[in-house]
């Protein structure tokens, strides 16, 4: 027998659980599949422990640089509460909070496997061995997320390697650590371990942080080594080998050897997509889910005839990021309630039934140390596309609020300007505490703000946001007076940071 209802989602993690809200919301019968945690990897094994480990550390620092506050600080990081401070956040890796909301809101919860049996179909496998079927009426939504990859080295399954997993659920922390990657959960967790103490090795086959501005991860490799962490680059690694004491043995191409503890891979994510059903309805199995800018999975089985297949998140490889998939899944749950109910669609760009920042303007914060977040088109990406590029690098040296915050404050800004438009379309930060810099650079981009009308946007004095200023000052105003003239210039301060001849009188 099969069960009927309006939308079944599979896959309950912040996607999944954002899709069925809206859904609901308007309505609509909703069943939620999930053979895990409600709340999935972002809420017990990645974004929230991840960034609650690197925290604690990150405060200790902070108040470290700051005369007066650092004669205070005596004491060294307490470990075992940091761990605690985790557990309470990931709610001792109980979904409850969860499961409750779901039933406060009316979305059923259906606890197992869930995986397509064809158009409109889904199986469950309960845990007990037990299958239920159940048909959507009108929208199966898939957001199962991703996995790790395990990079083919030799050895490497076999020696028992972390993953995010075992990284952000960790008990005690290991002496020493090997990250193999040099991306943002690498970097990440090569920077909570050693605000721990771990003796860190970062082995990146290039630099780290490749997607973003060249200056964000050179300025992130600098942080970690002054972490006390072994940052190597450029490293190929030949084998990985767990001996019988419990080490773990990676050598590199050429022989070299470091001996650790624990060896993190952090290379990349994988579809997790093996087990769905893909291929009842046409897909490949393994495959990354492929859909338009509705979230509708193009090339599934009747999603021509009458749109029924959704895929948001990590799975459809749009960008991997939870609250891109968030973003995606709030499109795509408004989309199916108006399609059930007989509205009309919004699917134009920027409608509310599209993810059209996924191709513009998706923002990323890494809490590394120093942070580093950047939106948009970077400079060379911006030029492969074929804009006339204008760009404008800023020191936080040069901002009264960095120095204030933050003795000797070292940082940078860059702005990436479509010249043909005059808007931004791509903005990078790297300092302390700059990922609240972040959303009014989304903001500027989405909106397509003009530079010119920017200039009226008033940073408050001393901020960190001053930093805006600074920026358009290097890009330069049309019509304004020569910064080099007498009495124009802003000059420094004795903290190196830059305050306005009027600031300076008073």
């Amino acid at each position: 027998m099969e069960r009927e209802v309006d939308v079944i989602v599979i896959g309950g993690g912040p996607v999944g659980e954002n899709a069925a809200d809206r859904a609901r919301a308007a309505g609509l019968e909703v069943v939620l599949v999930e053979r895990e945690l409600v709340g999935g990897e972002c809420s017990y094994w990645a974004c929230i422990p991840s960034k609650t480990l690197l925290r604690s550390a990150a405060a200790l620092r902070a108040a470290r640089r700051v005369d007066g506050a650092k004669q205070a600080v005596t004491g060294r990081l307490d470990v075992q509460a940091v761990l605690a401070r985790r557990d309470y956040w990931v709610s001792d890796w109980s979904d409850q909070g969860g499961a409750d909301w779901l039933e406060s809101i009316g979305v059923g919860l259906e606890r197992g496997h869930g995986r397509l049996d064809g158009v409109r179909r889904v199986v469950v496998e309960r845990a007990d061995g037990e299958a239920v079927a159940y048909r959507a009426r009108h929208a199966v939504i898939v957001a199962t997320g991703s996995d790790p990859v395990m990079p083919p080295i030799d050895g490497l399954a076999e020696a028992a390697p972390w993953t995010s997993r075992e990284a952000t659920s960790v008990t005690e922390p290991p002496a020493r650590l090997v990250v193999v990657g040099g991306g943002v959960t690498g970097v990440e967790m090569a920077t909570a371990f050693a605000g721990f103490g771990t003796e860190v090795t970062v082995l990146a086959r290039s630099g780290l942080l490749g997607t973003m501005e060249p200056f964000a991860g050179e300025a992130v490799a600098k942080g970690l080594r002054e972490l006390g962490a072994s940052v190597r680059l450029d490293a190929a690694i030949e084998r990985v080998e767990r001996t019988e004491s419990g080490e773990v043995v990676v050598t590199l191409d050429g022989g070299e050897t470091i001996t650790a503890d624990e060896v993190l891979v952090a290379t990349g994510r994988r579809p997790r997509s093996e087990r769905l059903g893909l291929e009842t309805v046409g897909l490949e199995p393994g495959d990354w889910v492929a859909v338009d800018d509705t979230m509708l999975a193009t090339g599934a089985s009747g999603n021509d005839a009458a749109p029924w297949l959704y895929a948001a998140g990590d799975l459809n490889h749009r960008a991997l990021l939870t609250h891109q998939g968030k973003y995606q899944a709030r499109a795509v749950g408004d989309l199916v309630a108006a399609r059930a109910l007989g509205r009309p669609d919004q699917t134009a760009p920027w409608g509310a039934h599209v993810a059209t920042a996924d191709h513009t303007a998706v923002p990323q914060v890494v809490f590394a140390e120093p942070e580093a977040v950047s939106v948009g088109l970077t400079a060379a990406e911006a030029e492969r596309d074929g804009r006339e590029v204008r760009i404008a690098d800023v020191s936080f040296s040069s901002v009264s609020g960095a120095g204030i915050l933050a003795d000797g404050y070292e940082g940078q800004a860059r702005l990436v300007v479509d010249a043909e438009r005059n808007t931004v379309v791509g903005a990078t930060f790297v300092g302390q505490d700059v990922a609240e810099l972040l959303q009014s650079a989304t903001i500027a981009i989405v909106g397509e703000v003009p530079i010119d009308r920017l200039w009226h946007a008033v940073p408050a004095f001393p901020t960190m946001s001053e930093v805006w200023l600074r920026l358009l000052e290097a890009l330069g105003r049309p019509g304004a007076a020569d910064a080099s003239a007498p009495g124009v210039a802003d000059r420094a301060d004795d903290s190196g940071a830059r305050t306005d001849g009027a600031e300076a009188a008073a």
